[in-house]
């Protein structure tokens, strides 16, 4: 899959100051968008940043907490202040913790499902007006998790399982407007999501391996180029889509 240009288009990537988000900010704008990055990490914005205008590419900063309903329409209010358009939302970002379903606090729970699900749902919500208008795009990026049960991660895969729903949802509801919206399904990545993370001691890690899959992670860069490629003029006969990337993780 080769990403068309992007030049003179518009997009929006969330989680953008690390791992697949970093990446996708990276490669749009390597096509030639100007690209808003959207995090809750400054610092991690400022890398990436600093990486795209390396290879004089065109980027901007926007950090926020987007478990924040009105955080998410206000970085797409940023955008279209500046810009006065958006041709891609890319919903990169995502969180995951393994636990015990009975040990999960509310709060650990309700983060996952914000960033997760309730943040695309919203940033969505406020970009659809503006990505009518330019023949636009939507990206989400789902899970494996979102097809495959997965042991100590019932939260995460019902936030995943929800936004793959929630891609073909918004497929039908658009299905005769000028839109496109598609999701990419990857199984696990060395991201700082994977390394960052800790298990319960007692976990069955023989459950664990189930889902591990037989050829081993998913590189970064390599989904990074589905997302750049659902979100550039190339693909336009996707619609309602969603791309597994797993390395045959949900094959069998």
């Amino acid at each position: 899959m080769t990403p068309a240009s992007m030049a003179g288009k518009v997009a929006l990537v969330t989680g953008a100051a690390s791992g697949l988000g970093q990446a996708s900010a990276i490669l749009l704008a390597g096509l030639g968008a100007r690209v808003w990055m959207v995090d809750i990490n400054a610092d991690g914005l400022a890398d990436t940043a600093a990486r795209i205008a390396s290879d004089g590419g065109d980027a901007q900063v926007h950090a926020t907490d987007l478990t924040e309903p009105e955080n998410c329409a206000a970085a797409v209010a940023a955008v279209i202040a500046t810009d006065g358009r958006l041709d891609a939302l890319c919903n990169v970002a995502g969180r995951m913790s393994f636990v015990h379903t009975p040990q999960m606090s509310a709060r650990d729970y309700g983060l996952t499902m914000a960033i997760n699900l309730h943040a695309p749902f919203h940033l969505c919500q406020a970009a659809i007006p503006h990505l009518l208008k330019a023949d636009g795009t939507i990206v989400n990026v789902t899970s494996t998790a979102a097809f495959v049960g997965q042991a100590y991660l019932a939260a995460y895969c019902a936030s995943k399982a929800g936004l793959t729903h929630m891609t073909k949802a918004l497929a039908m509801e658009y299905m005769h407007q000028p839109i496109r919206i598609n999701a990419v399904a990857p199984g696990g990545m060395m991201t700082g999501i994977v390394t960052g993370m800790t298990m319960p001691p007692d976990i069955d890690r023989t459950l664990i391996d189930r889902f591990s899959g037989l050829r081993g992670l998913v590189e970064v860069e390599e989904v990074a180029q589905v997302i750049a490629y659902l979100a550039s003029p190339a693909a336009r006969g996707f619609h309602g889509a969603c791309i597994n990337m797993d390395r045959g993780i949900t094959a069998g």
